[in-house]
């Protein structure tokens, strides 16, 4: 049972959709957490018994919701969002990127975001809401720089490296991602995310 799945059908959480439990045998005693397309998926060890697993999923759903609804609370909806863009933009970039809009979306499972530099729109996946303040604005930031520089290339680097916490932000969504290599290494997870 080396990353067994139980089927999602542990009912909704409030809020939070179906959750899915899933087992690992290289689990030895954490537990995680966190969201995916729409679903909370829950990694358990797998020699959990069924008394341990139930309390396990209703202690980190909650703790995932109880996070969640801090995250909306403090970071707002899309008005929010254009006018946090606006205040990194002038604090980091000179105020010269200036976007024409910018909103969440819940269709980006595979992107922290995205910018179309045509019409200066940009795009924030809504799974950033779980994440730390610093966090959302590093992927701002990043977006915003390709407002003034639409490729990966250095002088893009520099515009981001502006922002303080750039760095520890890029650390942090590495983090996330090689949890969910490791997962699907347990073959525990659908896919990795970019």
């Amino acid at each position: 049972m080396p990353g067994s799945t139980s089927d999602s059908s542990r009912g909704p959480a409030p809020a939070l959709g179906p959750v899915e439990v899933r087992r690992s045998a290289r689990r030895r005693r954490t537990v995680t957490a966190y969201r995916e397309s729409g679903r909370t998926i829950v990694l358990i060890p797998a020699a959990f018994t069924p008394a341990e697993e139930r309390r396990w999923v209703a202690q980190m759903v909650a703790k995932l919701q109880t996070r969640e609804e801090r995250r909306r609370r403090s970071l707002g909806g899309d008005a929010e969002l254009m006018a946090r863009a606006g205040a990194l933009s002038a604090a980091h970039l000179d105020g010269v990127p200036r976007p024409a809009s910018v909103r969440w979306v819940d269709n980006q499972q595979r992107r922290w975001g995205s910018c179309t530099p045509s019409d200066g729109s940009i795009r924030l996946s809504s799974r950033l809401r779980s994440m730390p303040e610093y966090v959302v604005d590093y992927v701002l930031v990043h977006e915003l720089a390709h407002l003034v520089e639409a490729g990966h290339d250095a002088r893009f680097w520099a515009l981001v490296a502006r922002y303080p916490l750039a760095e520890r932000a890029r650390g942090f969504l590495e983090g996330v991602e090689a949890a969910r290599a490791e997962a699907a290494e347990d073959g525990t997870a659908d896919d990795l995310v970019d």
